[in-house]
Parts: structure tokens; sequence; C-alpha cells
């Protein structure tokens, strides 16, 4: 997605201040500017997912953390819980709905550079941070670790189908097509252990 670039002059503040005049406030950095792919509210609680380094762990490791907030009307108060860990600099993506909360992260389980990545979805319980259900999506390369390098997850418009979206080096086993990104469809994510349909492509 393209940066948002700033319409003020570099300058122009050190001028305003020259003539006693307040500069503009500054605009917000781009991040602030997208829609966070890794937060969302329901039933009046924001969950969050994010990581952080495990203390005194060496070769560093990361945990992955999903938080609750009050969002306006949360009755079931602030509380977290932590999901896994990573040896990679985790992509991480989260979605939500009345069903429940659907968590995606990437997974590297050795600090080995050539150490395989997998995402790992998790199906938490709004209230309680119980794991309903844990999946994953890996890929194989026939001459070195396959890799699933990130994760981006969207409900869809029956508020049922998981849809889940990267990039990837390999082939995740079932897919149809092939390239270098996927689709993955869950269907009736929240409620069955269905598996999904995979579809790669270049676009």
């Amino acid at each position: 997605m393209p940066g948002v670039k700033s319409t003020v002059p570099p300058l122009l503040p050190f001028f305003l201040l020259a003539c006693g005049m307040e500069p503009p406030d500054a605009e917000p950095p781009p991040a602030t500017q997208v829609a966070a792919l890794d937060s969302a509210v329901t039933r009046g609680c924001l969950f969050h997912v994010s990581s952080r380094l495990k203390p005194g762990r060496m070769p560093p490791q990361r945990q992955i953390v999903v938080t609750r907030e009050d969002g306006g009307g949360c009755t079931w108060g602030e509380g977290s819980v932590v999901l896994g860990t990573t040896y990679d600099d985790s992509s991480l993506s989260l979605a939500a709905n009345e069903l429940g909360v659907a968590v995606g992260f990437t997974s590297k389980s050795s600090p080995s550079g050539s150490a395989a990545v997998s995402v790992q979805l998790r199906h938490l319980d709004p209230q309680s941070f119980e794991v309903l259900r844990g999946t994953s999506l890996g890929a194989l390369n026939p001459t070195q670790a396959g890799h699933v390098h990130d994760v981006d997850l969207s409900l869809g418009a029956d508020g049922t189908t998981l849809e889940v979206r990267g990039s990837k080096t390999g082939a995740i086993p079932g897919e149809v097509g092939s390239g270098s990104n996927y689709v993955a469809l869950f269907p009736d994510f929240f409620t069955s252990t269905l598996a999904p349909t995979i579809t790669a492509g270049e676009g």
C-alpha cells in the first residue's frame, strides 16, 4: 500500500516560528492512517495481537500475545493470553465477530536461518481466551524448507468464512494452482473443523 506523503513543505514550520506563528500540527505517520489488521472490536471489547521478546531467552524468541481492552461496553474486563512463541519477526493478523476471535501469526520453531516458517491459526473464546480451534498452514519445497511468509485475515460477508491471504515459498498441501501467493478459505471456521480450500497464484 503506498505511503501517505506530507503536504507541508519541510521548511514551513521554521518560517512560521520565525514570524511568531505556530506551525500546523504535524500529520500522523502513515501507519495511523491505515486501518490496522491486528485488532478488532466485538461485543464491546477491543482485541489486539502483538509480539514481545521472551525475557531471558537466548537466542531471542518472541511471544505472541492477544490482549483485551474495553472498546466501549466490554463486560469481561481487560485480559491477555500468550498463544505461542516464534524465532521470526512474526507477521500478525486478527479478525473478530460475535462468533469468536480469529488470530493468525507466522511461526518459526528454530533459530536456524533455514528453518521452515508456517502460519498458525487460532480460534479464541472472547471471554475465557480458551483456544477452541488450532490449525496451521505450512509449505513443502523439494530442495529446501518451505515457508509461509505472512498472514492477513478477514471474515467473509457470511460472517462464518475465514479468509487467509499471504505469500509463500513452496506448495501448501492441497492447494490448487501455482504461484508465490495463497488464499485459504476456511468455511464455518468458528463452528467446525472443516479443511480449507487453498488457491495459489501470482496476483
